[in-house]
């Protein structure tokens, strides 16, 4: 029996959908319907939550990227679990603002929805999707062959 090792492409689906959603931030996500004095904002300047959870991706990417180099089984299962947790805290900041832009009340206006969010929803979906892919391969515990003979997987 040789090591079992992550595929890791579930590590660069979930990078991908982090680039994007960092790309999304710098989008218009909202914007006002007055016609007398339109105007439009990103991600990064309409929610400080946006920006952090970009930036945050970014570094669960470079976290998932030394894994894949340095780790028995390519990938560390917590490292994995939260890139997924945070990226599902991701769509649900873009759903947010899909269906109705939080603090709208606070700011008085009426805030409509714009690209920003949809390629935000777009990229948090595919970053979660790629890091539950990576979670359910191998870790590389070294117990993993005592597991398998604990658990009673044997051939008789």
């Amino acid at each position: 029996m040789g090591d079992r090792r992550a595929n890791p492409v579930g590590a660069y689906v979930a990078i991908t959908g982090i680039v994007i959603f960092t790309i999304a931030t710098f989008l218009d996500w909202v914007s006002t319907t007055d016609p007398e004095t339109p105007t439009s904002g990103s991600g990064y300047e309409t929610d400080t939550v946006v920006p952090l959870l970009a930036y945050l991706g970014l570094g669960l990417a470079v976290a998932l990227l030394y894994a894949a180099s340095r780790a028995r089984g390519r990938q560390h299962r917590g490292l994995s679990l939260v890139t997924m947790a945070v990226g599902i805290a991701a769509v649900g900041i873009a759903l947010s603002y899909v269906f109705d832009a939080p603090g709208a009340f606070e700011r008085g206006a009426d805030l409509e929805t714009e690209a920003g969010a949809w390629v935000g929803l777009a990229g948090a979906v595919v970053w979660s999707i790629g890091a539950g892919l990576l979670a359910k391969e191998p870790e590389g515990d070294d117990d993993w062959h005592d597991a398998q003979r604990i658990t009673g997987n044997r051939t008789h």
